[in-house]
């Protein structure tokens, strides 16, 4: 046991305190650079352009509600940068694939792709659909290998054409130097991290994305073409996934309840602010982190799985338990001596 708490206590410090790392300036690295976003019109995706046309970077938004969108771009009004917008089903791979077209025929090149677009559902393994499941993979999985496929190619041929050209004449793939950036964004999750009882699509679709990108990385480490990748896994963001998730009454069985009330009640979770979140992936890219975790419950539970792999399931559960019997209750009167 010991061993166990000094373990913990050495991966809490790789994350403890909470705070955000410093800030760097990282406006350089995305200046005059072509980002793509899927998901832009509301949550991570639309502070994530926000934070770029801030920096002068050139944004390319997509996203399967219209009107959503129109009001990122209406946000983004008034900033020198060039902006192009799509209305995209990130599940439909021809589509994402005339979408990157698009996205070089308008502005000439792309440097980032961030594949944020994503859903949610709630349901028991035994009570969920095949089409359920197969909604779910298509857009949180799929949606992220189209994506890829479809921009990594233009991306690398983006960072290639500024290659300089001290380094052309090197033989050496190690002193290649490029004057632009480029990088493959993957939203994960804290359940690409660990499983969570009514979340099987969900935390599929997500550990999925976690080992797709970081195979990708360790490709793009070995050809050092001037490309990386960053896989991301938020904790809870306020978003709107919880009120656009589907559901059904099967985890009932399991204690858990469905309609507004648990929406209300999972919604109490999303804390963190989505604008701040988007700053963190953006510094992650800029520094070519690996991975990001975003949040304090994303870094303690990462923690806890990795000290308590096989049990750690057990011990959230019972944390959370104890927290909930510690928590003063709101709203009690106080008895009243007759």
């Amino acid at each position: 046991m010991l061993n166990n708490v000094t373990a913990m206590a050495s991966s809490l410090r790789q994350h403890l305190p909470f705070s955000s790392n410093e800030d760097h300036d990282i406006a350089p690295y995305y200046r005059k650079h072509v980002a793509a976003i899927t998901g832009a019109g509301s949550g991570m995706g639309r502070e994530l352009a926000i934070h770029l046309a801030k920096m002068g970077c050139h944004v390319a938004l997509s996203d399967i509600n219209a009107e959503q969108l129109i009001q990122t771009k209406e946000l983004l009004v008034g900033y020198d940068i060039q902006m192009t917008t799509t209305v995209l089903d990130v599940s439909d791979h021809k589509a994402v694939e005339a979408w990157a077209d698009e996205v070089m025929s308008e502005h000439g090149k792309v440097n980032f792709i961030f594949n944020n677009a994503g859903v949610a559902l709630y349901s028991t393994v035994e009570g969920s659909s095949i089409s359920e499941l197969a909604w779910v993979m298509d857009i949180n999985f799929w949606g992220v290998v189209y994506g890829t496929k479809a921009f990594l190619p233009l991306i690398k041929n983006s960072v290639k054409l500024s290659e300089t050209q001290s380094s052309v004449a090197k033989t050496d793939n190690k002193s290649r130097q490029f004057n632009e950036h480029g990088h493959i964004v993957n939203i994960s999750s804290l359940f690409g991290l660990t499983a969570q009882p009514s979340q099987s699509a969900y935390n599929a679709s997500k550990f999925a994305v976690r080992g797709f990108t970081e195979s990708l990385r360790q490709e793009l480490d070995i050809q050092r073409c001037g490309v990386s990748a960053t896989c991301i896994h938020p904790g809870g963001i306020k978003t709107n996934i919880a009120n656009s998730a589907r559901g059904n009454d099967s985890i009932n069985d399991i204690g858990m309840r469905t309609g507004p009330k648990a929406i209300r009640s999972f919604n109490k979770f999303l804390k963190f602010d989505a604008s701040e979140a988007a700053w963190i992936i953006l510094q992650a890219t800029a520094t070519n982190q690996p991975r990001c975790l975003i949040g304090n419950d994303a870094k303690m539970i990462d923690a806890v799985q990795r000290v308590f792999p096989s049990t750690y399931s057990q011990i959230l559960n019972d944390v959370n338990t104890l927290s909930r019997k510690l928590k003063p209750r709101r709203n009690k009167k106080p008895s009243t001596a007759k």
